[in-house]
């Protein structure tokens, strides 16, 4: 394999067939210098041959783990053909390639990079429970790293080695572990997170992973998702290469 990128950015992808050579296409325009991996997790539609076909490269996953499953994958890609980071970017459409580069900056002073709504820029909106949940998680997790975040949910992230090295061994894979008890894990390891502002866009296509109807069922998720990760056990340091790894000539 023959490259000279030293990011990658990771699209988890189930279901996608009809957006994500849209979102491919961007990346590889917006962002040439890095390099694309579709993981597709499960799909039973085209979308691994759709990514493939619009010039990511594609891992396929035999059945469906959920986006913390397709990261962890994706993560250990990363590490085993050795990027120095990895920017997760949705399937939908919803975030603007034109963010990645921001996203990529801010890993000059922190492990992990979050492109965040509600920080001051465009007009994405949530209402209801499921705002509530948000806002309540923003804060939970604002205590836990010592940094205001205002968008704990986001999937749209960046990640340095180090912290690619921690989430290849143990990426929570449970529905909203992703995102709220990777961030708990960040801070139990004492690793740092920031955020950046990012104007987020509604879905191309395909259905919400939320929808308003299951506001509710999102709001006690998050809550038990939040407690599971303060009770379990995570180690406070010496995140270093995973032993059973090595780095592949690109």
């Amino acid at each position: 394999m023959s490259t000279r990128a030293s990011t990658l950015v990771i699209v988890p992808a189930f279901q996608e067939e009809g957006s994500v050579g849209l979102v491919v296409h961007a990346l590889r325009r917006v962002v040439p210098e890095a390099d694309v991996l579709v993981v597709d997790d499960g799909s039973l539609d085209d979308t691994g041959g759709v990514a493939e076909r619009a010039g990511a490269r594609v891992l396929t996953l035999p059945y469906n783990l959920g986006v913390g499953g397709a990261m962890r994958a994706g993560f250990k890609y990363a590490l085993r053909y050795g990027y120095d980071a990895a920017v997760q970017v949705d399937a939908d459409g919803q975030h603007d390639p034109e963010d990645v580069r921001r996203l990529l900056a801010g890993l000059r002073d922190s492990d992990v990079v979050i492109g965040a709504r509600f920080a001051g820029v465009g007009s994405y909106h949530v209402k209801g429970p499921r705002r509530w949940a948000m806002v309540f998680l923003a804060r939970a997790l604002s205590r836990a790293t010592g940094v205001t975040l205002t968008d704990a949910t986001s999937g749209f992230r960046a990640c340095n080695r180090r912290a690619m090295t921690l989430f290849a061994r143990y990426y929570p894979v449970e529905y909203l572990g992703d995102t709220v008890e990777a961030l708990l894990i960040v801070a139990r390891t004492n690793l740092t997170v920031s955020q950046v502002p990012v104007d987020m866009k509604e879905r191309t296509s395909g259905r919400p992973s939320a929808a308003p109807f299951q506001a509710a069922v999102y709001l006690g998720r998050a809550v038990l998702a939040l407690a599971l990760g303060l009770i379990r056990k995570w180690p406070s340091e010496g995140i270093g290469p995973l032993p059973t790894e090595q780095v592949v000539s690109r």
